[in-house]
Order: structure tokens, then sequence, then C-alpha cells
């Protein structure tokens, strides 16, 4: 039951955010396009429905992810949001609809398969609940240099999957922060308080960290298609949830010959999630270009 709780949370934080992935794609593709960062993104969002029931999913999978993180350990959580990319697609076979073929139903079930193994097989445990600030200045320096310099790559490149790529990742490593922090301050709520959790810089440093992350999500949204931005999120997500939780947390997975049913289970996942990154319906979510000669909105 200890690890039941946060696995039950933390899927129905995965399905909430699938459902606002699509709501907000839905909501990009009817605000004007620009080459660059446009602080004016956000407000011309603000004014689609669609977005704001997005962003109500947002806050619904935030809740949700919240208990899981005080329930469980980084570990276990984090790398549960890889069921983002398949639940996303099938939201959006639903809400769009349109068809998700027999192959992609396979490619779904072999990310859920692979995504099982592993977590069987690494078994994570820890149940440190502060961390360090000596610990927590070089992991954040990293990660956050690390997303700057792929958002500043992005820049750099033209519209289309690389940039989106770029984008993706460095949400992903902005995402997989917000959740050690936030983490962080959920047992700051339940040890001290809303007094406590009020004045503890972790609350506003994962709310900053949430928004940025949120941000570069919306322009990789923008920047290509979501089979390259997604898969970009959801496994870079895990992968670096996957290191902080150890680094930071002192959380423990197996080794030995547990490793090998782990990356069996890693396999698994990758291939399912490039096979869903081929099928039909995720054409139905690129952003599409504006004819040949025809002006751009700015």
């Amino acid at each position: 039951m200890h690890t039941a709780l946060p696995v039950i949370f933390a899927i129905c934080a995965a399905l909430s955010n699938a459902v606002a992935t699509v709501l907000q794609r839905k909501a990009a593709l009817t605000v004007p396009r620009s080459p660059g960062f446009r602080a004016g993104l956000m407000l011309d969002l603000l004014r689609r429905p669609v977005w704001l029931a997005g962003m109500l999913a947002v806050v619904t999978a935030a809740v949700c992810q919240a208990v899981a993180l005080a329930t469980g350990p980084l570990t276990i959580v984090q790398p549960l949001f890889v069921l983002e990319l398949p639940l996303t697609l099938v939201a959006a076979s639903v809400l769009l609809h349109r068809h998700l073929p027999g192959r992609g139903w396979l490619a779904v079930a072999t990310v859920v398969g692979g995504l099982a193994v592993a977590l069987a097989a690494a078994s994570p445990t820890g149940n440190r609940t502060q961390v360090a600030l000596d610990r927590w200045v070089p992991a954040l320096a990293v990660c956050l240099g690390t997303a700057a310099v792929l958002a500043l790559a992005a820049l750099r490149r033209p519209e289309g999957r690389a940039r989106a790529a770029c984008l993706g990742a460095a949400a992903a490593i902005g995402y997989a922060v917000t959740a050690a922090l936030m983490k962080s301050s959920t047992h700051i709520l339940d040890e001290r308080g809303l007094v406590g959790f009020f004045t503890a810089w972790q609350t506003y440093a994962f709310a900053a960290t949430g928004v940025c992350a949120l941000f570069l999500l919306e322009n990789a949204m923008q920047a290509g298609p979501l089979v390259a931005s997604q898969p970009a999120l959801t496994l870079g997500d895990a992968t670096v949830s996957l290191v902080l939780g150890i680094t930071l947390y002192e959380e423990v997975v197996r080794s030995g010959w547990w490793l090998l049913p782990q990356l069996c289970g890693v396999a698994l996942v990758v291939s399912g999630v490039f096979a869903l990154s081929r099928t039909p319906v995720t054409r139905t979510l690129v952003v599409p270009r504006p004819p040949s000669g025809a002006p751009r909105r700015s």
C-alpha cells in the first residue's frame, strides 16, 4: 500500500498532463507564430478557453504529483511520467477524433510493459525528506545551466524537429528540477505547516522553475511537431529525475544482475516511444506551416 499510493497518484498526474498537452497543443495552433521567444504568447493563450481548460488539467496534475512525491521516492514517481507520451496520443485520438491504429496500441503496451519491468527490477527505495543546501547548489547549477544552453541552441535553429527537441529537453530538465524541489516543499508543509511552507526557499524555487518549464514547453509546441518535443520531454524528465533522486535524496535502485532486466525494460520503453512517434495520429499535432509565399503572422 505504501508503494501503491504514490504510483496511483503519479499515473493520475501523467493522465492529467496528457490531456493538458493535447488541449494546450490545440490552443497553440491558433495563436500567431514567431521565429523567436515571444512574450505575448502567454497573453494570447490566456484568451483561449481550450488553453484554460488545459491549465486546469495542469493544476490537477500538479496536485496529484505533489501527493505522489510526498508519499513516495522521486525515483518511482517521476519515471512513471514516461506514460505521458502514450497517454497523450491516446488522448489526442479521443479529443481530436483520430484513429490510433493497432501498431499504436502495441507501442502503448510496449511502453507500459517496459516501464513495469524497469521499475520492478530497479525497486527504488529511500525515505529522505530534506536535502542540505550544499547539495542543492551544484545540482541546480548543472541542471539550470544545461537547460539554458539547450534553450540558446534552440534559438539558433530554424523551426522543426531539432528546435522542438532542444526546447523539449530544456523543459524536461525544468520539470525534473521542479519535481525535486516540490518534494522538499511538500515535506516542509507536512513537518512545519503553512508558515514553514511559505517561508521556505524551495517553495518559490519550484514555482519559478515550473513557470519557466511551462514557458519552454509552450514554445516547444510551436517550434515543431509533438513527436519531436514530447519524447525529449518525457524521457528527459524521467532520466534527470532518476539522477536527482539518487544524488540529492540518496534513493537506491538495485544493481548487479538486476541491471539486465532494467536495461531490457528501458529498451522496450525507448522502442515503444519511437514507434508511437511514427503513428499517423501524431500528424494531427504538427504545427501547420503557412503556404509558400504567404506572410507569416507575428
